[in-house]
């Protein structure tokens, strides 16, 4: 049986800015399931303990008189996400992200910031297994031309998703993984493979993309990316 017919755990978070080392979780979502079922849902309020820029709100839509009234404490929801996480992973449930680098970095970051042992640190050093369809889709189809936001894979993809309902992290959730569904219809070699194998795959098609992309920049006079690397 491949990977795609078990359990997946999706993993969205919604923030402060765009930064994932300096920048703080608002909204933390993640969904266990198995094929059509979603077998369980949740998704936890921060407040961030620093104020919430408009652009953000203009996003995500939590205000920051919602976030202080409602949102954990930082030190209580971020030890409740990195152990949910952490009590799955452990039994090699693949974590899904749509660009999941972001995410994972902003919750390292934000546990390191409170002192805090990080999701990698609780698995042993190895922030594993984890799947990304942005990667994916990147590798499998290089050369078809336009955006890859996940609002536009969703279309490439044929899946149905209103995409003003999309930046809250509940939804982004589902819809990363309907999509990884979808990729798996259409390149059934990606089934075949193990997570592990898949993981250190996704790696080696990064680091490919983003050297490209950063000599691309260079070429352009702009700065290239921070660094070429995925995850561990």
């Amino acid at each position: 049986m491949s990977w795609l017919d078990g359990v997946l755990l999706g993993f969205d978070v919604e923030s402060t800015g765009v930064d994932p080392l300096c920048d703080r979780i608002v909204t933390a979502s993640w969904e266990l399931r198995r094929g059509e079922e979603v077998l369980l849902q949740e998704t936890l309020l921060f407040d961030p303990g620093v104020e919430i820029p408009q652009v953000a709100i203009d996003v995500h839509g939590i205000t920051n008189e919602r976030a202080r009234a409602e949102g954990l404490q930082p030190v209580v929801g971020l030890e409740l996400l990195a152990g949910k996480l952490v009590s799955f992973l452990s039994e090699g449930v693949p974590l899904v992200g749509f660009n999941v680098q972001f995410d994972v970095t902003m919750l390292e970051a934000e546990l390191r910031r409170y002192s805090l042992p990080t999701v990698a640190e609780r698995l042993g050093g190895r922030f594993a297994p984890v799947i990304d369809p942005l990667i994916l889709d990147r590798e499998f189809d290089r050369w078809r031309r336009g955006k890859r936001k996940l609002v536009d894979l969703l279309g490439v993809y044929g899946l149905d998703v209103n995409p003003l309902d999309l930046h809250q992290s509940d939804v982004d959730v589902s819809a990363t993984l309907s999509l990884l569904q979808a990729m798996g219809r259409r390149f059934p070699q990606l089934g075949a493979m193990g997570l592990l194998e898949l993981h250190d795959f996704q790696r080696a098609a990064y680091r490919r993309w983003a050297v490209d992309f950063s000599n691309w920049l260079q070429s352009k006079g702009r700065e290239p990316l921070a660094s070429v690397d995925w995850l561990d």
